[in-house]
């Protein structure tokens, strides 16, 4: 017999539907109380219709560096995602290569719009 886990989370909205507290917790993965987020990205695939999902969502006090941070590190996940599933590490350094790049042109984008 399977047994089902459960992961949770939780948006508060402001005035405008816009998230303003994202909060999650994994109770069968050892987190129990409600924890703190920025932002989510979730993909889901669909195998009967052979489409990826999306919920992607961020409270709007995250800053442009700590989004900018967020995508390297997931990129970078990603990428070691990858080469478990399929093995296939010639691509996964590929996708690690290319969030390094994204990274550094992220952070000059950011730096060039604010002055510096």
């Amino acid at each position: 017999m399977s047994k089902k886990s459960q992961i949770n989370i939780q948006v508060e909205l402001d005035e405008e539907k816009m998230p303003e507290k994202i909060e999650w917790n994994a109770p069968d993965g050892g987190v129990e109380g409600w924890q703190d987020t920025k932002g989510i990205l979730l993909g889901l695939w669909d195998g009967q219709e052979k489409t990826a999902l999306r919920i992607d969502l961020w409270v709007n006090k995250m800053m442009v560096d700590e989004m900018n941070d967020f995508f390297y590190q997931t990129l970078f996940g990603m990428a070691d995602t990858y080469a478990r599933a399929t093995r296939n590490t010639e691509l996964a350094s590929e996708l690690k290569e290319f969030a390094k790049d994204f990274h550094k042109k992220a952070i000059a984008a950011l730096e060039k719009e604010n002055g510096q």
